[in-house]
C-alpha cells in the first residue's frame, strides 16, 4: 500500500464562472419564452363557459309603513 504524505484539500464553494451579458441575455430571453409558451398552452386548452341566461323579471311591492 502506497500512500502519501501530502494533504487533499477540498473546497465547498463552487467554480466562478462569469458569464457574458449576451449569455445571460440569452438565459433570460429563453426562459420567459418558456413561460409564455406554458401560459399559451393553458389559454388554448381553456374552454369556453356559457353565461347564465337572465333571470325572468320579477315584480316586487314594498309594503311602506308609518313611522309613529
Amino acid at each position: 500500500m502506497n500512500m502519501t504524505k501530502t494533504q487533499l484539500e477540498l473546497t465547498f464553494e463552487a467554480p466562478t464562472m462569469k458569464l457574458g451579458r449576451v449569455e445571460q441575455r440569452n438565459g433570460r430571453l429563453a426562459r420567459a419564452r418558456w413561460w409564455f409558451d406554458q401560459m399559451h398552452e393553458v389559454v388554448d386548452r381553456a374552454f369556453d363557459w356559457s353565461t347564465a341566461p337572465a333571470p325572468p323579471p320579477e315584480q316586487t311591492c314594498l309594503t311602506l309603513i308609518k313611522a309613529q
